[in-house]
């Protein structure tokens, strides 16, 4: 082999040998593949001709919620569309269909078109068209499987409030009063125009106050005054339909004023929806629980074990303004022990200040039938315990 055709061989060799090093894409014939189109934008003409370009978000009822590019979120009565089009892949809910969490897998789904007052669902299969008045939900599909059919983690999407009220005084008496109240709530699912599948709820309010008193020279020592009490409360609800759902809740409470020092509650029932509108919602409850009640060393009475129930109410309403008022009622019977009966109310009225925070005055009225006979000289518990609260709260999302 002569010297030229030497060094040719070495060339191809090393050759060959960097083009195994090299990615395969980099000799591939065929061009990369382009990026998926990005879907036109769906179009919503009015009966007076105006037009808007953008994005459909759901439909509810007889009102439509679009995403303009220009106007931001419009809310439409449908009996205003003359026309809507969307290529995007949707999932239409009629008034008269049956609903199960069973069955959700199974809904149509497809792009949709609205002319005449009627709903085209153009799906891969099958064209359907409906009446927009026997509509109940129009939404896009990749939203109604989030919602619906993906299992969410529990450490997600929970909302809610949390409030907090100091109050310091340094006179003759020095005197520290602390409030603080939280609640949490997650929904499955997250969203208002699809049923509700479950909730839960977690509930903490806490007020402690402390008086300290100065002593005089010679005189008899005074002793400090307290008032501490806290209640925390959990409940899961599994929803049966849109309106009836099992719940399964426990109850934890302090009353130093009262001679209380734990109260625990462990029960399960059943709930009704009787009002479910934008404005207001109405919930009763019963629940069947085992109660035991532990009392302070101060206290002459025995700790009791009671088989009872908890009957309740849930009232919320959104008044003008933005403001809210929420009202809980409940009454828990003894059945071992008829006089070992109790109730309570919270009532909540929260204004709306500045962007998340907003101002808050509630109440909180606690009776209980069979408060223990105090030894003296502490004074004689009263059955009835009332709060009279206001703080700043901190919507939480």
């Amino acid at each position: 082999m002569t010297g030229m055709n030497l060094r040719l061989s070495l060339r191809l060799a090393l050759l060959i040998a960097l083009s195994s090093l090299l990615p395969a894409s980099l000799w591939c014939s065929d061009p990369p593949s382009a990026a998926a189109p990005k879907p036109a934008p769906d179009v919503l003409v009015f009966t007076n001709g105006d037009q808007l370009t953008g994005k459909v978000m759901h439909s509810t009822g007889d009102t439509l919620l679009f995403h303009s590019d220009m106007a931001g979120d419009v809310s439409v009565s449908w009996s205003k569309v003359k026309e809507l089009r969307s290529d995007r892949q949707f999932v239409v809910l009629g008034k008269g269909a049956h609903w199960s969490w069973r069955n959700a897998g199974n809904v149509p789904s497809g792009s949709i078109k609205v002319e005449d007052n009627k709903i085209q669902l153009n799906g891969k299969q099958q064209t359907q068209t409906m009446p927009i008045k026997n509509t109940a939900d129009v939404l896009d599909l990749d939203t109604y499987n989030r919602e619906a059919l993906r299992d969410v983690s529990f450490f997600r999407h929970w909302t809610g409030t949390a409030s907090l009220g100091i109050t310091e005084v340094q006179a003759t008496q020095d005197n520290s009063t602390i409030t603080a109240a939280a609640t949490l709530l997650r929904n499955t699912p997250t969203v208002d125009y699809l049923p509700p599948r479950n909730r839960t709820m977690v509930n903490f309010s806490s007020s402690y106050s402390s008086i300290t008193q100065r002593q005089a020279v010679g005189a008899p020592v005074l002793p400090d005054l307290k008032t501490s009490i806290y209640h925390v409360d959990s409940e899961r609800d599994e929803y049966l339909s849109s309106r009836i759902y099992l719940l399964a809740g426990v109850a934890f409470d302090h009353n130093f004023s009262q001679g209380l020092d734990l109260q625990q509650i462990y029960g399960a029932g059943v709930g009704w929806t009787v009002i479910k509108q934008p404005q207001q919602t109405l919930d009763i409850r019963a629940a069947l629980q085992y109660e035991k009640q532990e009392f302070l060393a101060s206290a002459l009475e025995s700790n009791t074990n009671l088989i009872g129930s908890t009957l309740g109410v849930n009232y919320m309403r959104k008044l003008p303004l933005n403001t809210v008022f929420l009202q809980q009622l409940q009454y828990l019977p003894a059945y071992n022990d008829p006089t070992a009966y109790s109730a309570n109310e919270t009532n909540s009225l929260t204004f709306p200040v500045y962007k998340r925070f907003s101002f808050q005055v509630g109440s909180q009225d606690s009776y209980l039938n069979n408060p223990p006979v105090a030894i003296f000289p502490a004074p004689v518990n009263r059955r009835n315990s009332f709060q009279f609260t206001t703080g700043i709260s901190l919507t939480l999302k």
